[in-house]
């Protein structure tokens, strides 16, 4: 379908998902499913309010690394 290659199978099998929209990880919260467990888990940040990435400069917290990074670009 398209012409992404990986180095490892996991890496393909995660990416695949994306053409055959399978999501096998699914909330026990709310129902949302997911192709990633790691997507899965930053979601289920959500429900419990965990948000382990403090900003150094201002104590800002956020669920993800990428969150707090844009944070820190922007100031």
């Amino acid at each position: 379908e398209c012409e992404k290659s990986f180095n490892q199978k996991s890496h393909l099998t995660v990416h695949m998902r994306t053409h055959t929209g399978q999501q096998p990880y699914r909330c026990e919260e709310c129902g949302m499913s997911f192709s990633d467990r790691s997507n899965l888990n930053h979601h289920r940040r959500t429900h419990t309010r965990v948000r382990p990435y403090v900003c150094g400069e201002c104590g800002k917290s956020f669920p993800r690394g990428s969150h707090l990074s844009q944070h820190q670009q922007r100031n």
